[in-house]
């Protein structure tokens, strides 16, 4: 059994380094590159007859207890708090409002553009709205990096992306509750909404300041880093099968006050561990693009291929809904954001591993599973093969514009 496993995971851990060669040789994007090794794995397997692992039933616990814990610590520890405290009011009106809209918008067009009540109802179209509406720009970041752009727009990118996917991840868990439930039970989780969210962050606050006490009690930068990625896995466990609130809003708490804590005195007792969290990121969030690579099909371009451009063209229009509305009510709170930005953070607002980690969760009972992620997998196609590739044009011309 033992060996089994090991064997699952060294296979998987080749397509990510084959996907690392892919992108050096071939000049591609890294996720690019380890979802093109995946794909071309997974045309092999079925002749060597070998198993992966990969299975409906353990999906789930793969992704949201194993994966996301890391991806969203890892995006909160990079963010710097004192520029994430400048930006937090379009921040947060992108990460709540903006994700709202991007999720109803995609929805009701994605729903009127099927025209399929029985086979693709009401709660599917819902359910592609909640994974759609989580955003990563990993690509975008990098761009803005390497042409010096001005770290306000950094931050805000990385600060909307994280509390975007934090926000986008509780609706998809109630979306999927309600999905998978009698119609009854819909009004209860619709009214514990509010509880499991805040819940998390008021948890995610106090494992935060636990966490922060021993790091600074241990003093230790090699015991930091084992106690910083067992707090990642802890608090999102405890939020979510003890306290029964959102484990990812716990993480992602936790991680921003234990940054926010250790700021002064990181390079002592904290030394190494953004360098901890990079590969970690690097190696869970590829993963998903490998899984994604062995999971995807001709036969998903050939039958749904129709779906794929309707949540292409959906995604796109809720994304400028999403951006413009939260930015009109942001100039009105004090804190405009210039136009120039607002196109990047439209055309920038990729979609990545957190809808494929999202999309490779579903359910399999659902009798719209197989389309809702044939539609996801199109739009992060289109992601990152057309926005990814034309994206550094607009960076060049909108990111010093004041």
């Amino acid at each position: 059994m033992i060996t089994g496993i090991m064997g699952q995971v060294l296979a998987l851990g080749s397509l990510i380094l084959a996907g690392l060669l892919f992108n050096r040789f071939l000049r591609i994007d890294l996720t690019l590159a380890c979802m093109l090794a995946g794909l071309l794995a997974g045309q092999g397997i079925a002749t060597i007859d070998f198993d992966t692992g990969i299975r409906a039933h353990n999906l789930r616990e793969i992704v949201f207890f194993i994966i996301l814990p890391v991806l969203i610590f890892e995006a909160a520890w990079h963010i710097k708090p004192s520029i994430l405290k400048s930006w937090l009011t379009p921040v947060l009106l992108l990460a709540t409002l903006g994700v709202l809209i991007s999720m109803f918008v995609t929805a009701v067009l994605v729903y009127l553009g099927i025209d399929h009540p029985v086979g693709f109802p009401w709660i599917a179209a819902l359910l592609t709205g909640a994974i759609l509406a989580a955003t990563d720009p990993i690509a975008v970041i990098a761009q803005l990096r390497s042409s010096k752009a001005p770290e306000d727009l950094t931050t805000l990118f990385e600060g909307e992306s994280l509390f975007n996917d934090a926000s986008a991840v509780v609706l998809f868990m109630i979306t999927v509750a309600i999905a998978t439930q009698s119609e009854g039970a819909q009004s209860s989780y619709l009214g514990f909404f509010a509880m499991v969210f805040v819940g998390g962050i008021v948890f995610g606050l106090i494992a935060g300041m636990l966490t922060t006490a021993f790091v600074l009690l241990i003093g230790s930068s090699s015991a930091s880093q084992f106690i910083l990625v067992f707090s990642a896995f802890a608090s999102f466990y405890i939020a979510e099968h003890i306290l029964h609130v959102s484990g990812i809003m716990a993480v992602m708490m936790t991680a921003i006050v234990a940054r926010y804590s250790l700021r002064e005195v990181e390079g002592i007792v904290a030394r190494g561990i953004a360098e901890t969290w990079d590969w970690l990121g690097l190696f869970l969030s590829n993963l998903l693009f490998v899984i994604m690579g062995l999971v995807v099909t001709l036969d998903m371009f050939r039958e749904h291929w129709l779906s794929m451009i309707i949540a292409i063209v959906a995604t796109l229009i809720a994304r400028v809904m999403s951006v413009t509305g939260s930015s009109v009510l942001s100039r009105w709170l004090g804190k405009p954001v210039p136009v120039g930005w607002q196109i990047l953070l439209v055309w920038g607002g990729l979609r990545g591993a957190i809808a494929i980690a999202l999309v490779l969760s579903l359910p399999v009972s659902l009798p719209y599973w197989w389309t809702i992620q044939s539609m996801v997998f199109g739009v992060v196609i289109f992601s990152l093969l057309v926005q990814g590739t034309t994206n550094g044009l607009l960076v060049n011309k909108y990111a010093d514009t004041s």
